[in-house]
């Protein structure tokens, strides 16, 4: 497997490691956090100057039809910066699953405007006791002559608060856990019916439960096949994963480079505690989990067009191996930086709860674990 970037994808790199170094320092991504809208507008714009949010998208919608590898270097870069605008939800969720599965007018109304940077999504999927299966939905959508009613209620929405439109997943027949019967809605934020709890997820970031009461929208509001949703969701949800690893990989790789540094100056019983060979062992396990790390997540963003199943295999395997590997990679660099690990005023921290936060999103281990399982058995 090649895991040589081309040339357009060595500048995508250089560009947005350039635009982490200029514009993301620590102090600077704190004050980021704490704004009402949670993240800079001004960087958006950016990111939609430099073409990043066109990456995925055709061309026909004014897109670049880039793939997996290069949000894989978009996502890895965000991590290692703690960027805070809402490229997940907007660009590789919301935004993918308007691409994915919204008719040629759907992607023409709305991708331009994402692409250009005006028009925010949120994907409105997780509910209470789901436990991360696509089919746990159990919000309804009722047929209600040329329109859908929509009630029920979905958690831990990702930048619901600033988002114009979200995508949400209902469910127009069978019962939570069936495969067919789920459906794709796009819904204005402003919908009547619609309201918001919003609060900061664990590491800073805004997030909202939702509450939709017989929320009314048309025929067209429709992304897809009525009923038929599942396995685009399955795809969807494997690609987020992938920019999640990407993410978590970039986050591991600035943890380890701040604690590597942090031992080699930190001074106890007159010596740099990273003269220790207890420490130093601790540290060459930290750094061969990231680069074993770096070889799963290339491997899962590289065999997307390979077989469906070992595709899903692949993206199984590499989160069950990355999350643990971040868990322990935060823990560490905590244990080694010490008390002032876990303090507002050092990144370590930071690093670490955001790594929490992805492996609480799109499956956790316990659920990748048994789905690699599930997806051998039936091979």
């Amino acid at each position: 497997m090649d895991f040589t970037f081309s040339e357009e994808q060595t500048l995508l790199k250089n560009s947005v490691e350039r635009f982490i170094a200029d514009r993301y320092d620590f102090t600077t991504r704190m004050k980021l956090v704490a704004r009402e809208e949670g993240f800079a507008p001004d960087n958006w714009a950016f990111m939609a100057e430099q073409g990043w949010l066109a990456v995925p998208f055709a061309e026909e919608v004014g897109g670049f039809g880039f793939s997996l590898p290069e949000i894989m270097i978009l996502m890895e870069a965000f991590g290692s910066g703690l960027v805070v605008e809402p490229y997940l939800s907007t660009i590789v969720v919301g935004g993918g699953a308007v691409h994915l599965a919204g008719s040629p007018d759907q992607q023409h109304d709305i991708l331009p405007a994402v692409i250009a940077g005006e028009c925010l999504l949120a994907f409105a999927h997780q509910e209470a006791g789901m436990r991360h299966d696509p089919a746990g939905v159990a919000l309804s959508a009722g047929k209600d002559g040329n329109a859908y009613r929509l009630t029920g209620e979905k958690r831990l929405v990702l930048n619901a608060t600033t988002a114009n439109h979200l995508v949400v997943t209902a469910r127009t027949s069978g019962n939570a856990g069936d495969r067919s019967g789920l459906t794709l809605f796009l819904v204005d934020r402003s919908a009547d019916g619609l309201s918001l709890r919003p609060y900061r997820t664990v590491d800073g970031l805004l997030a909202a439960d939702i509450v939709l009461d017989n929320v009314t929208v048309p025929d067209s509001a429709v992304l897809g096949a009525p009923g038929e949703a599942h396995d685009l969701l399955v795809e969807l949800f494997a690609r987020a994963n992938v920019a999640m690893m990407a993410e978590a990989v970039g986050a591991m790789r600035a943890l380890f480079e701040a604690t590597r540094d942090y031992v080699a100056t930190r001074k106890q019983f007159g010596r740099a505690i990273g003269s220790f060979q207890v420490i130093q062992h601790r540290m060459a396990d930290l750094y061969m989990g990231l680069e074993q790390s770096v070889g799963m997540l290339y491997r899962a963003a590289l065999t997307r067009d390979d077989d469906p199943r070992q595709w899903l295999r692949n993206v199984s395997a590499a989160r069950v191996f990355i999350d643990r590997a971040a868990r322990r990679m935060g823990h560490e660099a905590i244990q080694f930086h010490g008390g002032i690990g876990m303090t507002d005023e050092l990144s370590i921290g930071h690093y670490h709860k955001r790594l929490l936060m992805l492996q609480s999103l799109f499956g956790d281990i316990d659920y990748h674990r048994s789905r690699f399982r599930a997806l051998g058995e039936a091979a």
